[in-house]
């Protein structure tokens, strides 16, 4: 039974019922995999009920995998898959997302959830509101402006991280899928990607309140870190701690260097430095900046980076004061000024 209240159900159902009709833009058959291992996949799954009373409901936990495949199979292309998982789905090599977008299928993931209970679970919920045109907006402003930027400064009180070789095209994740491939993804989701053009043309320390730990879950340490970063590597730290040690020893270890890669651009207004949630996955969409360590991103290739020997992309999010990009200031107070 979900014990989350009443009012939670009714958010959630308000929030999903906005991303099928805004951004999913749904309107054929729909089959929902769920599992009742936490509060909150049961909570997403009576509000899917609500808002999708004549779709197929699989408890995923009381089936085999043969017959999630076989309902999978029997669907149209923009057909609707709606995946409410406590942890991760596995279907033996079937790899979930990607085969149903192989088959031209619409997807709403909604993992880890037992990583968020009680207030965090509340949390998630009023996460998933879709504002398109903020989200649209501010996504779409950004691209512009980093796509043509030719330096950028994460001002990190009393640190600068710069950027001086401008950025790679920006991508969007703002539920917008008119001109994608893909439609869907997972949720909650609000979030502009770039990296540097030159991996190597980024140089200077950044403060970091937050990173994501070796078990996938924020980890927000008593003071914030300092990391020191040369010709896009990281050289060093300040005010480190054994967990966040711990992360680089084992990048280090594996790849032989500490490659600064991703530079995210978090839209999500309901995360900020103090509102958090356990999985890094979910936090990942907060209002502000992020920035991944590790030779791994899928997104963008670079003659440094060979991909079969890139192993780790983990999130590190930086105690923000500003962003500048060619001396206009566009981050300030925890909001995004464009």
């Amino acid at each position: 039974m979900n014990t989350l209240p009443d009012t939670a159900i009714a958010l959630a159902e308000k929030n999903i019922r906005d991303i099928l009709t805004l951004s999913i833009e749904h309107t054929q058959s729909a089959v929902v995999v769920w599992d009742g291992q936490c509060d909150l996949a049961l909570a997403l799954t009576c509000a899917y009920r609500r808002c999708l009373p004549d779709a197929t409901f699989i408890d995923f936990d009381s089936v085999t995998p043969e017959s999630v495949r076989a309902e999978f199979e029997r669907l149209a292309p923009g057909d609707l898959v709606v995946l409410i998982q406590s942890t991760s789905f596995r279907l033996d090599a079937f790899r979930i997302r990607v085969e149903l977008f192989k088959r031209a299928l619409k997807v709403i993931e909604h993992p880890h959830l037992a990583r968020m209970p009680g207030e965090e679970a509340l949390l998630y919920i009023e996460s998933l509101a879709y504002d398109p045109a903020y989200v649209r907006g501010t996504g779409r402003a950004l691209k512009e402006k980093f796509d043509v930027a030719k330096t950028g400064i994460i001002n990190s009180f009393g640190e600068q991280l710069v950027f001086s070789a401008g950025f790679e095209p920006a991508k969007l994740n703002v539920g917008d899928y008119s001109q994608m491939t893909n439609v869907g993804g997972q949720f909650p989701i609000g979030e502009v990607f770039t990296e540097s053009k030159d991996l190597e043309a980024l140089n200077g320390r950044v403060r970091l309140s937050i990173f994501g730990d070796t078990h996938f879950t924020v980890n927000k340490p008593a003071q914030p870190i300092t990391l020191i970063v040369d010709q896009g590597r990281v050289t060093g730290t300040v005010d480190s701690t054994p967990e966040f040690d711990l992360v680089l020893e084992k990048i280090r270890a594996d790849e032989g260097e500490i490659w600064v890669r991703e530079l995210g651009l978090g839209l999500n207004r309901t995360f900020t430095q103090d509102r958090l949630v356990s999985d890094i996955g979910t936090y990942e969409r907060m209002c502000g900046v992020h920035l991944s360590l590790g030779a791994k991103h899928g997104s963008y290739n670079k003659p440094q980076i060979s991909k079969s020997a890139a192993r780790y992309h983990v999130d590190v999010f930086a105690l923000t004061e500003t962003v500048a990009l060619d001396d206009e200031v566009i981050y300030r107070d925890g909001l995004w000024q464009v």
